[in-house]
């Protein structure tokens, strides 16, 4: 339990807070923790976890810090995890608020997830190894288990009565803004209450709660859940007091509407580029429109170098769910780390989980048993490594494109060139425009074999079996020919 009184006095401590600035969060990647499908404080992997009854499996904040070597082994800096605060008790048609997306009391924890202590201790592990804490917080609505005619107000703390949500009514148009942030999601039997966030008190109240929080807690960022949904003068307030970077969900693939939220929040999560990426090596689309659509964003979003990318999430289908071909997720996973932004991978993408829609893919992780010789994690380890050596010799620059076409695409990064591909025929591509100069040997750092710069820094580059090639050159010498 956190005492409200408390939340006020923390404002002032929370210029005190550990606080990640955007240009320090711009180097980290980071892990999607589904706390209470990640680890157990027994530290069980057999313990058993059916997605599809949609209740508590066991997961903790104890149980994450047991794992952290787990985590950094594949070179990530930071987690998210998913909100803290306590939920609405569970029925038999909705099952339990595991996701921890349905808030009835913003002043108690979930005690499902944790302590107070432990949610401190995990925090404090996680800067003893140099890595972030983001923390999932969703501001729009609070839940009430049935139609939304008959919500009970008075059970939601501290917003207990009608006055501080909008009117009772369901989002049906969402190119209708105003419907947009006013009305709720949910459905009968679940209904997301939407908070009036225009509300003087309500932005006051919200403000107090998340200055307290991370100051607690020493939060490094937020993960803003439907942030299209309130409106957008609430967030200067919010974030103000925050003092953190945030990432706002803005889930639309539309570029120009997803990328005007990143002047109200300091970044948000790639949808343009997911739903292209996905297409592109699931069979159902090229690669053109996938570097079309990066370049896209780039010109639309404020600073590409700092939104979120991802090809998996709680709320999307796993790749794998799409496409069980290794390679093109293999594929998927250099762009997701490689290209413009702060790289997220969701649990259990590492072991190539294949559920499809929410509750399919919010699979308990600890079933792998955590296996650190899997292709996927051993890949993803080798793309982070790489990419942390690039940020600590190198400014990050945006992503170019020097080739596409309906298979293959070549992007640099500073002096990061990668070629994907989705088909699985043997090619040689000739790639023009590295930065390299002649003589110069570049590494693939998936492959370990070199490659040597030719005349006007063409490097002629044999991809086969789908699988992605990424090179830098690790100043190791010139050979002249």
């Amino acid at each position: 339990m956190f005492p409200r009184a408390v939340f006020f006095l923390a404002v002032l401590s929370a210029l005190h807070a550990h606080a990640a600035t955007p240009a320090q969060w711009r180097s980290r990647s980071i892990y999607q923790v589904l706390t209470d499908r990640f680890a157990r404080s027994d530290g069980s992997t057999s313990a058993p976890c059916d997605t599809a009854d949609r209740v508590y499996c066991g997961g903790t904040y104890e149980g994450i810090i047991d794992q952290l070597d787990y985590i950094q082994g594949m070179g990530f800096t930071a987690i998210w995890i998913s909100p803290i605060v306590q939920n609405i008790a569970g029925t038999p048609s909705s099952g339990e608020a595991y996701h921890g997306y349905w808030a009835q009391d913003l002043y108690r924890l979930n005690p499902h997830f944790g302590s107070s202590s432990s949610l401190k201790a995990l925090s404090a592990a996680l800067h003893a190894r140099n890595m972030y804490l983001m923390l999932d917080v969703a501001p729009n609505h609070f839940a009430h288990a049935g139609h939304g005619a008959t919500t009970d107000f008075s059970r939601f703390v501290p917003f207990d009565s009608a006055s501080y949500f909008h009117p009772f009514c369901w989002i049906r148009d969402y190119t209708n803004q105003t419907e947009v942030e006013e009305c709720w999601l949910g459905d009968n039997t679940v209904a997301l209450a939407d908070v009036n966030t225009s509300l003087e008190s309500v932005r006051h109240t919200y403000s107090a709660w998340i200055a307290g929080v991370v100051a607690e807690y020493e939060i490094d960022g937020l993960r803003v859940d439907t942030a299209k949904h309130v409106d957008a003068e609430f967030w200067t307030a919010f974030l103000a007091a925050a003092g953190v970077f945030s990432l706002g969900e803005v889930l639309d693939g539309n570029a120009t509407y997803t990328c005007r939220y990143q002047g109200v929040l300091d970044s948000v999560l790639n949808y343009p580029v997911y739903y292209t990426l996905v297409r592109g090596f699931s069979g159902s689309g090229s690669l053109v429109e996938l570097a079309r659509m990066g370049a896209r964003v780039a010109d639309m979003c404020a600073d590409s170098t700092l939104v979120g990318s991802f090809s998996e999430n709680h709320d999307m289908p796993r790749f794998a769910a799409h496409s069980k071909d290794l390679a093109m997720a293999k594929n998927v996973l250099a762009y997701t780390i490689l290209a413009d932004g702060i790289p997220i991978i969701y649990a259990g993408q590492e072991q190539h989980f294949t559920g499809g829609f929410d509750p399919a893919n919010r699979e308990a992780v600890w079933l792998s048993s955590y296996t650190t010789d899997s292709p996927l994690y051993r890949h993803i380890a080798a793309l982070n490594q790489l990419r942390n050596h690039a940020i600590a010799v190198e400014t990050i620059e945006k992503t170019r494109v020097l080739g596409a076409g309906n298979s293959f695409l070549v992007l640099r990064k500073g002096r990061v060139v990668t070629l994907l591909t989705n088909s699985r025929n043997k090619a040689t591509r000739k790639v023009v425009g590295t930065g390299y100069g002649r003589g110069e040997r570049v590494v693939d750092v998936l492959a370990c074999v070199e490659a040597l710069v030719g005349t006007g820094g063409v490097m002629k580059v044999v991809v086969e079996k789908g699988l992605p090639k990424v090179g830098m050159c690790f100043l190791r010498g010139r050979e002249e020919r």
